[in-house]
């Protein structure tokens, strides 16, 4: 199981790599939506995307437009918008467009492992 980092902020990725890793999940990184397209249509088996809101080329709205109503993908990885903007009208139709879950920067590693678990994607064993 894999998770694809979206984010154009290098040290936004770091920290969430580092999350991850401790929790035992592999992760891919890309910058923007563009990138994160060609990821997605090469490894089927990303089971989550976590995407900023504020990407170059292609931002995290246009990438879940993509993800969510354009039906290209094979499968279908849940989708978490990560990101600083926090207007009730923003998480709205980031969630009306097909966002499982939504978490506003600043946060913290048991946020991330609560949201993680609601969205059915437990830790893995270190092996």
């Amino acid at each position: 199981m894999k998770v694809l980092i979206v984010d154009d902020n290098s040290a936004i990725r770091d920290v969430l790599k580092k999350m991850l890793d401790e929790m035992g999940i592999r992760t891919i990184e890309t910058c923007h939506g563009k990138e994160a397209i060609s990821k997605l249509e090469n490894n089927t088996d990303i089971k989550l995307v976590i995407l900023d809101w504020n990407m170059p080329e292609m931002n995290g709205i246009e990438l879940l437009d993509w993800l969510c109503s354009q039906n290209k993908l094979s499968y279908s990885p849940k989708i978490m918008v990560v990101t600083t903007e926090n207007e009730v009208n923003k998480i709205e139709m980031a969630m009306e467009k097909g966002a499982d879950e939504y978490i506003m920067m600043p946060f913290t590693k048991e946020i991330l492992e609560g949201k993680l678990s609601i969205l059915g994607i437990e830790k893995e064993s270190h092996v």
